[in-house]
This record gives C-alpha cells, structure tokens and sequence, in this order.
C-alpha cells in the first residue's frame, strides 16, 4: 500500500508516547506522531507532515477515547508551551516515563541485567514549582485568554464522531467535579481581591504559545505555581498596567519590562520577584516593589536585573536591590539555602527532598569517605553528604552557583566541602594530578550528559561507586554504556519523576567498580 501523503485523513490507534509526548500510531507500519493523543486512543487525524520514515498529524475527531484520557484543568492547555501531558491520567504518565527509561537503557545502552525500580511519583501533580519565568510583551505580540490555537487534547465525548472543539477558557464547574476554573478572561474583582482595571489594550504577561516563540499567552493563573506565585503574578500585572510601564519592543529596541521571575523559598514561604529590564530604572520601579510587598506579605525580596542586549534572555548583566534582601532562604533535606535571583535551585524541592535520599542512600557512606560531587550547581548534594562523610569536593562551571555554593556552605556551619569553578574535564584531571583520590562520585551533569573527556578523566579515577543523577535517559543510557564497558556494574535505576504534566524523567542510577 503507498505511504500516506500530506493531507490525508487517517484512522489511527494510539499505542504509545513519544519522548516528546506526542502519541503515536500507525499505517501499516508507517509511523504517524499525533500531538494531544494518548495510548489507547482510536482518532481521525489529517497528515500535515509527511516524511520518508515518518510523518505528523493534528487530531479531526476522536472515535474512542482512552481510558487514560482525562479533561486537563488548565485553560491554556494545549496552546501553552509549558505542559504537554494534562490530558494523560497520573498513572498513566508514570507508566509512560517508567517505560522511557527502560527503553532508553535497553536500545541506546544495550544494558543486560539490572533493576529498575518502580517510578517515584511526585507527591503533588500541580502546584509544585517554586520558580517561573513570565515574558512580558505588548498586545500586538500576543494571544489572550480566549483565542489562540484549537486544543486537539481537549475533543470531547460530546465532539466525538465529528463535532467541534470544546472552549477551553469556559470550562465550568461541572466539567472539574465541583472546583473549576474561572474563564481567564472573564476573571472578576471578586477575584482578584477587589478593584480590577479596565485596559481595552492591556501589556501581556505569560508564557509562549506552543512551538511558537514569537506568540506569547497572557497567562493569569498557572496551575503548576504555587497560590503566592499567582497572586504576584497576577497583582505584578495588575500594577504595571495601572502605572502604564512601558514594555520592551524588539523591533523598535525601546521599551522597559521584558520579563518577570517569581521565586517561593520551599519550608520558609518567602517570595521573590525579579523584574527584568532595559535600563536600571530604579526610581521608577521601586515603588511597584513596595506595592507587591503591601498586598503579598511573603515577599521577602524584590530585585532588578539589567538586560540592555537583544538576547530574549531573563538574566541580567547587573542588579539592584528593589526591596528586602537580595535572596530568599529555602530549606531542603534540614539544611538551609539562600536563594539568589539567578542562582539554581531545584523547582520542584519537595520531589528533590526525595530524591537526594535516593542519592544519598546509594552513596553508601561510612564517614570516611572523599566524595567528589561532579556538575554541583549551588552544592545541594555536596552539603547534605558532607554530614556524612569525610570530605566532599564540588565542581561546577558556572561561577555564580560556585559563589552560592559556598554561601550555603557558610550559612549552614560546613567546613569540610571545597568547591572549584571550572569544566568537569579540565577541573577533575587537575584534582587528580594534585593526589586527590575519591571512593563516590556523585554526578548531576546537563541533559547533554558527559563530555567525552570528562567521562575519560572519570574512568581514569576509578571510583568504587558512581552514582548518575541524570535529566535525559537517552544520554544516561549512551554514558552507562560507556561505563560499562570501561569494567563498571549497572545495580540499579530509580526513575523519578520530578515534573508532572510534562514529558521530563529524572533518573538515578548507581554502579560499581567490578573487582
């Protein structure tokens, strides 16, 4: 039979998810990717990209709903380029991401017998995030609360069989079992705490449409923030439209606001905002630092950061202190962290709580120990195994997380961790011509994993145990190959999931050194 051509309409079965979370099916073996279809799904899709291998197709109907398919509470779903997996029942996205990892290991690494423990699920799917970073734009670049893009996820029982698409921001009450949402758009005084502006062209604060850069959703509540972040992102823009900021336009480069970051210290409650801007406009924007502090009273920080540059980035290249201190305190595994506006720190910190006992558990620590911490970031790990061990050495590229390292350190009375700034590959292969020998390793690298070279320096240390902290199971199980064949024994896999709604899976794995 000949491959379907763009345009075709194609009766499909769903039977599995893409690491991307699009579902997949297919035409006599030709493979079809059809974003907002779920396994177990039987839809009506119309090819609108057709490859030699494989092609993509945008849902017309849906026949036979999955069993996992579930009405996503979020009226941006779809059309939000923050979750992709909403419409996918709890279990089932567990069961997914178990699976990505387990064929990740098997296809990519070629990995014989080992265990993979059962999933770690997040103890709460929504409101988990404790960072969030919002563009803000003008109208012109923006989509509102009741346009934008039809949501294939979001085909009803009722539109089955050929109707239409249900409206997302009017679903009601009924549609969530009693809770609901409020149409964004139509979001009263009542609920904003009273007042309320009337903008007939109000400046946009949100997150990007779906694979659209340029088109940016004005989001007025998300689902995956706390209830302090919404309310300051929602007072944030409430102020700005009231005091008429300007807002940066690319085309013209002229304009103030470009981007806001919400913060929440996890355990402490503390909220920071940093206001991303053209010019350090102090004067102006401190008394709309003032004026969130009024009405929110957890905000503990208010800060400015200075992007004149054109790069569509929310870091600056200097920064003012606004109102409050300039960080947040957190606190994670009974140690206490201060949290800067640009330093990095875990989003989701109940999920890490957890999953840094896993690390922990697998380090095996006597007390003894010199443990070398490789990709440290801001030194969670090195500081929780420093109590339980002899000395910790952490390394990180990024100078700024060093520095904040080494606060934390301070902060909370630990002596015996050094933290060195550099390249894993070139830092690590230093250490060891200086005599520096360690029993565990403990390695978070980036999703693009190893680096040739560090990977060679770390086999060249043979450490007796290794344990692999990884956010992309493609490139842990491309590494644990390696690994392996350098004489290394795969033990066990412990998915975790750190990111509800979405199709990311963290990863720990622990190995040995064969004798």
């Amino acid at each position: 039979m000949a491959k379907p051509r763009r345009g075709d309409s194609l009766e499909l079965v769903i039977d599995d998810l893409a690491f991307g979370g699009e579902g997949v099916g297919r035409v006599n073996g030709y493979v079809v990717f059809v974003r907002g279809a779920v396994p177990g799904d039987r839809v009506r899709a119309k090819l609108v990209d057709a490859r030699s291998r494989f092609g993509r197709a945008v849902i017309e109907s849906i026949a036979t709903p999955s069993p996992d398919r579930v009405e996503p509470p979020c009226p941006y779903f779809g059309r939000c380029g923050g979750c992709r997996l909403q419409h996918l029942a709890y279990p089932a996205q567990l069961a997914f991401k178990e699976k990505q990892v387990r064929d990740c290991l098997e296809r990519i690494g070629g990995l014989g017998a080992f265990e993979l423990r059962p999933i770690l699920p997040a103890p709460e799917p929504y409101g988990y995030r404790n960072k969030m970073e919002f563009t803000i734009t003008r109208p012109s670049q923006a989509t509102h609360g009741g346009g934008g893009l039809a949501d294939p996820a979001r085909l009803t029982q009722a539109t089955h069989g050929g109707g239409g698409l249900a409206d997302p921001p009017r679903l009601t009450q009924a549609t969530h079992g009693g809770g609901g949402l409020a149409d964004p758009p139509r979001l009263t005084q009542a609920t904003h705490g009273g007042g309320g502006l009337a903008d007939p062209a109000p400046t946009v604060v949100g997150l990007h449409q779906a694979d659209r850069y340029d088109v940016v959703l004005d989001i007025e509540r998300c689902l995956l923030q706390s209830e302090t972040m919404n309310a300051l992102l929602d007072l944030f823009r409430r102020e700005i439209r009231a005091r008429g900021l300007s807002v940066y336009d690319v085309a013209a480069s002229a304009g103030l606001l470009r981007f806001v970051s919400l913060r929440e210290g996890h355990h402490t409650g503390e909220a920071m905002v940093n206001i991303v801007a053209t010019t350090p406009d102090v004067e102006t924007l401190t008394p709309l630092a003032e004026g969130l502090a009024r009405r929110v009273p957890a905000t503990a920080s208010v800060v400015l950061n200075v992007n004149a540059k054109k790069a569509s980035v929310a870091v600056g290249t200097e920064e003012h202190l606004l109102l409050g201190r300039d960080h947040i305190r957190a606190s994670l595994g009974g140690l206490s962290f201060q949290v800067s506006a640009n330093s990095f720190f875990q989003t989701n910190a109940a999920q890490a709580e957890r999953l840094f006992a896993v690390v922990e558990d697998a380090c095996s620590l006597s007390g003894t120990e010199t443990v070398l911490d490789l990709y440290a970031g801001t030194g969670v790990i090195s500081l929780l195994l420093a109590r339980r061990c002899r000395w910790v050495y952490g390394i990180e590229v990024a100078a700024a997380a060093i520095a904040d390292a080494v606060r934390n350190a301070r902060t909370n009375g630990i002596e015996n961790c050094t933290f060195l700034a550099g390249e894993v590959r070139h830092v690590l292969p230093t250490l060891m011509r200086d005599g520096v020998r360690a029993e565990v390793v403990v390695a978070d690298p980036p999703r693009a994993g190893f680096h040739p070279k560090a990977l060679h320096a770390l086999v060249a240390l043979g450490p007796g145990r290794l344990v692999y902290v990884s956010c992309n199971p493609a490139t842990l199980a491309r590494d644990l190959r390696a690994l392996v064949g350098e004489g290394y024994r795969l033990e066990w896999v412990q998915p975790v999931d750190m990111f509800p709604q979405t199709p990311h899976i963290e990863a720990v794995a622990r190995l040995r050194r064969a004798p």
